[in-house]
């Protein structure tokens, strides 16, 4: 069973999304929180596996909640929710750690297929949202602290990292590419150390940043 804390300041939102979770045999909400003071608590006292988070909330939005839980080694796997056109938000909530980005207009089975893959340690990142983070990131470019370039990659590691991106897990990438899932782990293994990152959501997020995406 996934235990997961919802987050998000409209009560019918809360009570649609838990309403239609609550028809699935394998998701349990066992917490939710109006704002972001209330889901650092909430996440506390649960400890979730994972936490489905609003973006634009009160007292504190969900990009530093999910900041602050990072810092105390709190975080569990997070899914960023929002029907706001916010690239900054995106990217942010990229280097704050979480795993997962939906716009509120996604179908239900594609909300509880991220929620799955969350829990399973990927990272799901859909095609719009990505192409939205690429324009954030661009508008962005002159903030970003320069780094050195990383080592070039493979045209069969850049392949891998174009799959990433689109949120497909290990086992599509392998099914799509014709190899075994360990031989894309060491593809993906790659990536990260040529990239100076520790996860995929970095990767994602540093590819855009370099123009390699």
């Amino acid at each position: 069973m996934i235990r997961l804390v919802l987050v998000d300041d409209q009560t019918l939102v809360r009570r649609g999304i838990r309403g239609l979770l609550e028809l699935t045999q394998d998701i349990q909400v066992v917490g939710e929180a109006a704002d972001g003071g209330e889901a650092l608590a909430v996440v506390a006292a649960t400890r979730p596996d994972v936490l489905l988070l609003d973006v634009r909330m009160p007292v504190l939005d969900g990009v530093e909640v999910a900041r602050r839980l990072a810092a105390g080694g709190q975080l569990p796997p997070t899914i960023l929710l929002t029907t706001f056109d916010d690239d900054e938000a995106l990217l942010a909530g990229m280097r704050a750690g979480a795993r997962a980005f939906l716009l509120k207009d996604v179908t239900f089975e594609a909300l509880t297929e991220a929620i799955r893959a969350v829990a399973r340690g990927e990272t799901l990142i859909l095609p719009a949202v990505t192409d939205r983070a690429r324009r954030g990131a661009q508008h962005l470019a002159p903030e970003i602290e320069s780094l050195d370039r990383p080592d070039p990659l493979t045209p069969r590691e850049a392949e891998v990292l174009r799959l990433l991106a689109a949120g497909w897990s290990n086992r599509e990438i392998a099914d799509a590419i014709g190899t075994r899932e360990g031989t894309v782990k060491n593809h993906i293994s790659s990536v990260l150390s040529k990239l100076g990152v520790r996860d995929r959501t970095r990767a994602v997020l540093r590819a855009l940043e370099l123009g390699l995406l």
